[in-house]
């Protein structure tokens, strides 16, 4: 069960951050807050950010940490990964465990070997509507629906920007975004939700991809492996 949560969680935020880096309707409009402790202000961080992300894909390597603050656990796990616009992603963990989470943006796959199992399900139906995290799917959408702060520099001088949302229903309860302050990539990505549990993404290794093969972003279940749909 502790297993099963943590994945879950995980999916959530892979899809929440996998969704979030590419979209291209980055606009110079008025966020909700535009907090200018040291720098450059909320909107001239989105606009470059909106600049460094204009490539059709990107990957990284990634280092993961999740905490369910109620049962006390932490774990880790860390692997690499890569994303192609519209919501296409393919993560692959390799410690501890092996397991792969694949999307085309359609239909969702996770597979975990050493359970000979798949799960199934729609990528839409779970995530889409506001559902998990899809809110981050573009920026334009994520300033209707949220309060968008610029908090104080990190430690390393990274920027750092949270999200509140407006609608209470949602899953999560804020994420923090951290950016570089130089190369303006998504280094960190933290989520909280109602129950203050924590998953936290280190991205590092960042590349932007030019000619990502679609194939890639399907999945073909082996031969004998299990198959559980996920329930709506």
């Amino acid at each position: 069960m502790k297993n099963k949560r943590l994945i879950f969680i995980s999916v959530v935020v892979i899809l929440a951050f996998g969704l979030s880096g590419f979209s291209k309707e980055i606009e110079a409009q008025a966020p909700a807050s535009s907090v200018k402790p040291s720098g450059l202000s909320l909107d001239e961080i989105l606009k470059r950010l909106e600049s460094r992300y204009s490539a059709p894909g990107f990957s990284a390597r990634f280092f993961q940490t999740s905490t369910l603050k109620a049962m006390d656990i932490t774990e880790t796990a860390s692997g690499s990964m890569v994303v192609k616009r519209p919501g296409m992603m393919r993560w692959v963990y390799e410690k501890p465990d092996k397991q792969e989470i694949v999307t085309d943006g359609k239909q969702l796959w996770i597979h975990r070997p050493a359970d000979n199992q798949v799960t199934i399900g729609s990528a839409p139906t779970f995530f889409g509507d506001g559902k998990g995290a899809s809110f981050l799917s573009n920026i334009q959408s994520l300033r209707k629906t949220f309060n968008m702060t610029l908090e104080k520099k990190n430690a390393s001088g990274e920027y750092v920007l949270k999200l509140v949302p407006m609608d209470k229903s949602y899953d999560l309860s804020s994420v923090l975004l951290v950016v570089s302050n130089d190369s303006f990539d998504i280094v960190e990505v933290v989520t909280y939700n109602s129950y203050e549990d924590e998953t936290r993404i280190e991205l590092s290794n960042i590349q932007m991809e030019q000619n990502l093969d679609d194939a890639q972003f399907k999945f073909t279940i082996p031969q004998g492996t299990e198959v559980v749909k996920m329930d709506k």
